[in-house]
């Protein structure tokens, strides 16, 4: 399987969640701020992984795991300011979108989706 676009858009989107708290001004909120810096590079790392090593499907469902997460985080972790809470959601939704977008492209899922 060779590398896909949205691997390497799930790469920026990930590198964004890290650094928007001082790109869009939120920085000040401690929770929001350590939550964007962790799920962010957890997200840019596994999907650097996914564009030079693996090509497997784990890490594609580690990715729209990892996105749905970061849909709920802001509302699990309580996000105190509503740009964390859109950025989270919006990144989120875009890293699961991509995820199973590359899912969809395997043959084996491909195959389950469309039967049932």
């Amino acid at each position: 399987m060779t590398t896909k676009w949205q691997d390497w858009a799930s790469f920026v989107l990930g590198l964004w969640l890290a650094v928007s708290p001082w790109i869009a001004g939120y920085a000040e909120y401690e929770t929001a701020t350590a939550h964007a810096i962790g799920a962010g590079l957890v997200l840019a790392i596994a999907s650097h992984f996914e564009c030079v090593a693996c090509h497997e499907q784990p890490a594609e469902w580690f990715n729209l795991a990892g996105g749905a997460w970061v849909v709920c985080a802001p509302f699990i972790l309580e996000f105190r300011s509503a740009v964390a809470i859109a950025n989270c959601v919006v990144v989120g939704a875009l890293v699961a979108a991509l995820a199973a977008s590359a899912l969809s492209l395997d043959k084996q899922i491909g195959r389950l989706w469309h039967n049932s």
